[in-house]
């Protein structure tokens, strides 16, 4: 189930990025940034009462014919595309703007719940400095204080009320959902036409979760896929994929979804650093990956360059070393068929379960071949261990003091899992508990 989106959306200097810093602080509730997305504090995710959600904060609408002024507006029309609530942000202490007028036409126009919040309102006797709020026609102004942290909570409450309710969405448990992400022109949605074009399978468009871009449902041998549309596929493409910060969050929402996660690569412009960013995000989601080099047609190749090629990814990409490798070229259609095998290949692992005596025998044996290691003269002991859960593969080892279990034991022991199961494709997580 996704989670939420809200915008934080506002003319310039009315404390956007205060109120930000401030609901994905300590002072709200649990939140983390999430790691490589936030370098400009534009993406975070939080949560409030129970209910987790990403926020979004938005450059300052202006109005205006110059070049930074529209593309700041464009940004800010992005974060409201993509919002299932807009916070909307004035400063009390100056009034209603101009600025603040039109800016409440466009959000007029968006058809999105829309939180109307008065910030820098810092003590009690300011709170008459609200009601003149009521006229840009957005119901009750929340009266807060960025800078102080007041008034939030009744914010934040009157928001996380108009969340879609997600939880009512049936979902076929033998369906595959993947996704595709990458960076900007590695060919995502010419590879989504390509796959749809040559099974020619494509039985109905279906909606997704609120507002969310449609799905594409496709059937093949037997097996039911939904296509998550990625990158502004179908709306608005040039304008995400030239907005790096904005085509990220939507490779998030896709993930948050997704069984399997492709992660593509250009054949012809090689691995960037970005891609590595990328893939990371699926990668700590615990989702099913696959690694699909495109554009294979525009590399000279020989009975060499794919296993060059594939010694440059697994180096590049060593954090996903369980991952397959697919080259194909959408443009060419060339290999196309071996995608959709590693797509239900993964899908598969990412679910596989393990009886849990079979497990501690390879347990067992590992023990035997590699004797646990000790720290300050004591020694870890391995007493069993148990599956807990699938999506991704998860693994608890109870042992007699978990500060013992190193963390290169701990690969030791994935790898012999792997070895003895398989699981590619998927991450596996091991955790290390005490026995009570």
């Amino acid at each position: 189930m996704r989670k939420s989106v809200v915008a934080i959306v506002g003319r310039p200097n009315v404390g956007k990025s205060t109120i930000f810093n401030r609901l994905v602080g300590e002072r709200i509730s649990i939140v983390d940034d999430i790691p490589g997305v936030t370098r400009d504090r534009v993406y975070a995710q939080g949560e409030w009462l129970s209910q987790q959600f990403n926020i979004i904060d938005t450059g300052g609408i202006e109005i205006g014919d110059e070049p930074l002024l529209q593309q700041m507006r464009y940004q800010a029309e992005i974060a409201i595309d993509e919002a299932d609530v807009i916070i909307f942000l004035v400063n009390g202490k100056e009034g209603i703007t101009a600025a603040d007028e039109e800016v409440a036409k466009l959000l007029f126009k968006s058809n999105k719940p829309i939180v109307l919040g008065v910030n820098k309102i810092d003590n009690p006797e300011m709170r008459e400095h609200i009601y003149e709020f009521y006229s840009l026609g957005f119901g009750i102004p929340y009266p807060i204080s960025g800078s102080h942290g007041l008034g939030l909570g009744d914010l934040l409450d009157e928001v996380v009320s108009h969340f879609p309710n997600n939880g009512d969405e049936e979902v076929n448990e033998d369906t595959i959902y993947f996704s595709l992400i990458g960076r900007p022109n590695v060919g995502k949605s010419s590879l989504v036409n390509t796959i749809l074009n040559e099974e020619r399978v494509i039985v109905s468009e279906m909606e997704g979760t609120t507002r969310e871009a449609t799905d594409t449902y496709l059937h093949k041998e037997s097996q039911d896929y939904v296509i998550i549309d990625t990158a502004g596929m179908r709306k608005r493409g040039k304008v995400y994929e030239s907005t790096e910060k904005y085509s990220v969050l939507r490779a998030l929402k896709a993930i948050e979804r997704s069984d399997v996660v492709l992660v593509l690569i250009d054949a012809e412009t090689g691995i960037r650093e970005q891609d590595k960013k990328i893939a990371g995000y699926a990668h700590d989601a615990g989702r099913a990956i696959v690694i699909v080099v495109n554009k294979w047609d525009t590399v000279e190749s020989n009975e060499k360059t794919m296993k060059e090629f594939e010694i440059k990814v697994r180096a590049g990409f060593q954090f996903l070393d369980y991952a397959p490798i697919v080259f194909l070229s959408a443009k060419t259609k060339k290999r196309l068929h071996t995608l959709i095998p590693s797509i239900k290949v993964a899908s598969e692992n990412h679910a596989k379960r393990i009886p849990t005596n079979v497990l501690n025998d390879v347990i067992m044996d590992a023990l035997a071949m590699n004797p646990t290691p000790t720290l300050k003269g004591r020694r870890l002991k391995v007493l069993y261990a148990t599956q807990v859960a699938v999506k991704p593969p998860s693994f608890v080892v109870f042992v007699n003091d978990p500060e013992l279990m190193h963390f290169s034991y701990k690969r030791f022991l994935e790898n012999k899992i792997r070895d003895a199961f398989g699981f590619v494709g998927t991450p596996i997580q091991i955790f290390a508990r005490k026995r009570q």
